[in-house]
């Protein structure tokens, strides 16, 4: 077994969004032990910092109860047989980053065969599923949360928790560099630029980006020197070329791979799927108009459930709608092109949005790296 001074650690990061997530966390613990070792499921970021995947992340980048059942053989597949691999090398601790579905399952059997087990990123039971907490109660003996009202929530119900803040308001500049960002993704400095940026699912690309397509069709028929660029995630380029051609055909996109961030600080909008990357956007301060769409029977069994009247993380945080949210019936290229052009006619209004986004930035900016790594270590003995 690897020893605190020397650890190795299960790692488990889903879709890109994760993979951002535990890269930055790997950094800061591997500052504190050069000879750390971690091994589990992860993406290029992971890699490249030497995490052994022994499955992609994208195997992992489903979102839903439709799309869980279509999957459910290989999924169950994949955590049988991480969970016996790392039972059989115990880890010092196993850190379960968000995918909640997939990892809460495997952390409860890791933490009945004594493995110590945290997870990263407090589901969000204060916006929907507030009866998630007894699962957390069974799988984490630890939980880092991104936000400040989250340890609070689960003291309350005996699970120990620590505020970590979040990485990207950390890794991400106050002033976003929008010139050197153009520079690199050979953007005109004088253009006006929108990203597209539809999620990192299979499921989300096939849902949202059609009506995002259609929204930058319409505002580009209002404004024909627009420049579009669209990040797509790792994994998921053939499906993102496919849908392309099948409903932004003629439309004058740069398909980047990766890149996100570089595409949210050289624009001037993004048209972003509510998840992580509204978070990121937020960060750029960037205005934003947040899409999102599910299957129907997804939105049918989560209706009903949510506890807030929001889904986009700039809202939650603001406890206000910031930015316009165009969900499920009104996930419309009518309805989001309307809203994107409402922010280019409104400068007073982005200045303001600007202003709010800094106040977030500072609330979220406490060196995450430092505070996670403080906690692991604790949970190592460290």
């Amino acid at each position: 077994m690897a020893t605190p001074t020397d650890p190795r650690l299960g790692l488990v990061a889903g879709e890109a969004s994760g993979d951002l997530l535990a890269s930055l966390l790997l950094q800061a613990l591997q500052s504190r032990w050069p000879g750390l070792t971690s091994a589990g499921i992860g993406g290029p970021r992971m890699q490249a910092l030497g995490f052994q995947a022994w499955w992609p992340s994208h195997k992992l980048s489903i979102f839903g109860y439709w799309d869980a059942l279509k999957n459910i053989r290989e999924l169950l597949s994949i955590r049988r047989q991480l969970g016996d691999r790392l039972i059989q090398e115990r880890p010092s601790a196993f850190v379960g980053v968000d995918a909640p579905d997939f990892n809460f399952g495997l952390e409860q059997r890791l933490r009945e065969a004594g493995i110590k087990t945290v997870h990263f990123v407090c589901p969000s039971i204060w916006a929907w599923r507030a009866e998630r907490v007894h699962t957390i109660q069974r799988s984490a003996d630890h939980v880092l949360c991104l936000f400040p009202f989250e340890p609070e929530l689960l003291q309350r119900h005996g699970i120990e928790a620590t505020y970590v803040g979040h990485p990207l308001a950390d890794k991400i500049p106050m002033e976003p560099p929008r010139e050197a960002a153009r520079q690199q993704l050979d953007l005109p400095a004088d253009a006006t630029v929108v990203a597209l940026l539809p999620g990192s699912r299979r499921s989300e690309l096939h849902y949202i980006f059609p009506p995002v397509l259609d929204a930058a069709r319409r505002m580009l028929a209002e404004r024909p020197g627009l420049r579009l660029v669209v990040p797509v995630a790792p994994g998921q380029r053939e499906l993102a070329e496919a849908l392309v051609r099948a409903h932004g055909h003629g439309l004058p996109l740069t398909l980047l791979d990766g890149q996100a961030h570089e595409a949210l600080a050289a624009c001037d909008l993004t048209l972003v799927a509510s998840g992580t990357a509204t978070l990121e956007a937020a960060l750029f301060k960037r205005p934003m108009v947040i899409a999102y769409k599910l299957h129907w029977f997804n939105a049918w069994r989560m209706k009903g459930k949510a506890l807030l009247p929001w889904v986009g993380l700039p809202n939650v945080l603001a406890r206000e709608t910031l930015v316009p949210e165009c969900l499920q019936d009104d996930c419309t290229g009518e309805r989001i092109a309307r809203e994107g052009l409402a922010w280019l006619d409104d400068a007073p209004r982005r200045e303001r949005l600007r202003e709010r986004f800094i106040q977030i930035h500072e609330t979220l900016r406490c060196n995450t790296a430092q505070r996670a790594g403080d906690a692991i270590a604790k949970i190592l003995g460290a």
